[in-house]
């Protein structure tokens, strides 16, 4: 399945379950996974981000397992450019009507991926540490349950516009920057 068309699968499903709404999220939230504090087993993390059940990894030829290894493809990709040449890494963004760049949906992918295993995260999402500056360019575009912005002293009025039109260029090196920080302890060897 190709990335156009896994994008029309996943919005003729919303509503279904799953965290992805389209291709931009769905990108948002591979980040995540490549970029993330543990590794996971595939069905744990594909699973809730198509919103289908553990048995689609089973049953080869359907349009399911198609979106899965559309998935797995994306995460390969990924994981490649960031461990080889993370300059070139390009996040899926959005277009807004007027045809600017819309990261709010990538960032709300990534987030979902992070509230997989909040707890592994929290090193970088406590106020404490220099740590916690890796993610904003991330959050900043995010809300909690109740809609409230995740960073609450985040800017607003114009100066929240201008930064809204310009994170898409600092999210690139944040995701990197990210997976540098985890790599010491989701890669250590095992005695």
């Amino acid at each position: 399945m190709s990335l156009d068309k896994l994008d029309l699968w996943l919005q003729a499903r919303i509503g279904q379950g799953g965290a992805a709404t389209d291709l931009s999220r769905l990108d948002g939230f591979v980040a995540a996974i490549v970029a993330g504090p543990v590794s996971m087993d595939p069905r744990d993390w594909i699973c809730p981000l198509l919103g289908v059940a553990r048995e689609a990894f089973d049953h080869g030829g359907t349009v399911e397992f198609a979106a899965i290894s559309a998935v797995a493809v994306r995460h390969n990709v990924i994981a490649n450019t960031l461990s080889t040449t993370p300059q070139d890494f390009a996040p899926i963004f959005g277009r807004k009507p007027n045809g600017d760049i819309d990261a709010g949906s990538w960032c709300s992918g990534f987030y979902a991926a992070i509230q997989l295993n909040p707890s592994a995260w929290a090193p970088l999402l406590t106020k404490d540490g220099i740590e916690s500056g890796l993610l904003l360019p991330i959050l900043f575009h995010c809300v909690d349950r109740n809609g409230r912005p995740l960073i609450p002293s985040a800017p607003t009025g114009a100066e929240a516009d201008m930064l809204r039109r310009s994170a898409h260029t600092a999210i690139p090196a944040a995701v990197e920057l990210t997976r540098q920080y985890w790599m010491p302890t989701r890669f250590k060897t095992r005695p």
